[in-house]
């Protein structure tokens, strides 16, 4: 039996620096009995040499993606990769099933099996495969940092003999993975942190990193897979009116609430900005999908009032170098599971692993797009295809007993009856 071939696709899209697997973690993909091919350059922008995967044990091959298995990517295949890809073969990528249809039809039509990293299920047997969370670690550091580096002024308290220069105050709102880290680092630069999040659970971890919880006394938003509930624009509006005074005394601001594969909450008016002080600083993660300030603009940093406001674009690419290696351990992980260890023979030789994907395991069912030329998630076939066709089963019903045909009874003539009626005897009593 052959082994399974793994290739590492060199990404295309403009502004992506990552790469889905490191030199260091190869040698785990081979370990499990697969050949690992990569296309040349992949790792260039991450600053991953090709030399360095040669020796951890890759093939460098033009034509990886032709002769692979399963392709693994950060950012989806574009159309001229999909057509490269042969009848069966799998991808594993970041793939938003929402704004990608055209891709996803097309790797339906080519007959690919396709798998999605911000699919994967919010459970406890996933985290080390929860690439999302990976890379809102990388873009929670980046936006901590990027604040301290705008902002004309220390975070940290410095006294000196020719006087105290006090700490900055930062705010952040949102306090999942990326939240959390924009908190512990703003807090390691030594800034004065407070935090807000709708979710309660929230609260005790925004504490736990030094910051001071924001409790602005409205109804908690806890919603499925540890993510924020939707929340009415009536909600949205008293939380803006009693954010707006913490906001105005900031002089860093950092937003990091989304969810995957919606809009971004509007969390901030240009207002509520325009009210912050003389160089003040706001930097919002999700300028991409939305974004939480009104006005920011992704990758680029506009001004609004007396503040600039830089909108995240592509972040966790911004620090490919350990952004490539969460995400490539992730893929490891994802692989692993997928995977069926060889068999040791009589002669003492292991045969070669097999890429077995399990569909009724609830990972490899809940990550997956399309499958067998058909679009296996169903909100992403139902966006596509429409709805299914109701399925009409036939009805069993009991065989009804037929009743006999009552025998034919001969009924005489009418002149035989009349004839009948004269033959009656006649009643002389009656007639009296």
């Amino acid at each position: 039996m052959r082994s399974v071939k793994i290739a590492v696709a060199r990404e295309t899209r403009e502004g992506e620096a990552r790469v889905a697997m490191v030199p260091e973690l190869v040698g785990k993909l081979t370990g499990l009995g697969y050949e690992v091919l990569v296309e040349p350059g992949a790792g260039e922008s991450a600053e991953f040499a090709d030399e360095e995967y040669a020796e951890a044990g890759a093939t460098l091959s033009e034509s990886a993606l032709s002769d692979a298995d399963v392709v693994v990517a950060v950012q989806p295949l574009d159309g001229a990769a999909i057509g490269r890809l042969r009848e069966g073969a799998a991808t594993i990528s970041f793939l938003p099933v929402n704004s990608e249809q055209e891709l996803v039809s097309r790797l339906r039509d080519a007959g690919v099996t396709s798998f999605a990293m911000e699919l994967v299920p919010r459970i406890s047997r996933a985290q080390s495969m929860d690439a999302l969370s990976s890379q809102a670690l990388v873009a929670g550091y980046r936006s901590a940092v990027v604040a301290a580096g705008l902002l004309r002024r220390f975070f940290p308290l410095n006294m000196t003999a020719a006087g105290t220069v006090q700490p900055a105050e930062v705010v952040v709102l949102g306090a999942g993975v990326a939240g959390l880290q924009a908190i512990a680092t703003a807090k390691r630069l030594g800034a004065v942190v407070r935090a807000y999040d709708v979710r309660a659970a929230a609260a005790e971890e925004i504490r736990s990193m030094g910051a001071k919880s924001i409790d602005l006394e409205l109804e908690t938003l806890e919603g499925a897979g540890g993510y924020a509930r939707e929340m009415t624009e009536d909600r949205a509006a008293r939380q803006r009116d009693l954010l707006a005074p913490y906001i105005a005394n900031a002089d860093a601001l950092i937003t990091t609430a989304a969810v995957p594969g919606r809009q971004a909450p509007m969390l901030v008016t240009s207002a509520m900005v325009e009210a912050m002080k003389p160089g003040s600083v706001v930097v919002d993660l999700a300028a991409e999908t939305g974004g939480n300030v009104e006005g920011s603009v992704a990758g680029k940093v506009v001004k609004i009032g007396h503040a600039q406001v830089w909108g995240g674009a592509n972040v966790p690419s911004q620090m490919p170098g350990p952004a490539s290696k969460l995400y490539a351990q992730n893929i490891v992980n994802l692989l692993t599971l997928m995977t069926t260890a060889g068999e040791k023979g009589d002669d003492g030789v292991t045969s070669a692993a097999t890429f077995t994907p399990d569909f009724d395991d609830e990972i490899v069912a809940g990550s997956a797009v399309t499958h067998a030329g058909r679009i296996v998630h169903e909100p992403t076939r139902e966006a596509i295809e429409g709805p299914a066709e109701p399925v009409v089963e036939p009805v069993e019903t009991e065989p009804v007993e037929t009743q006999p045909e009552p025998e034919a009874v001969e009924v005489p003539e009418a002149d035989a009856i009349a004839t009948q009626q004269l033959d009656l005897p006649y009643d002389q009593e009656a007639d009296q």
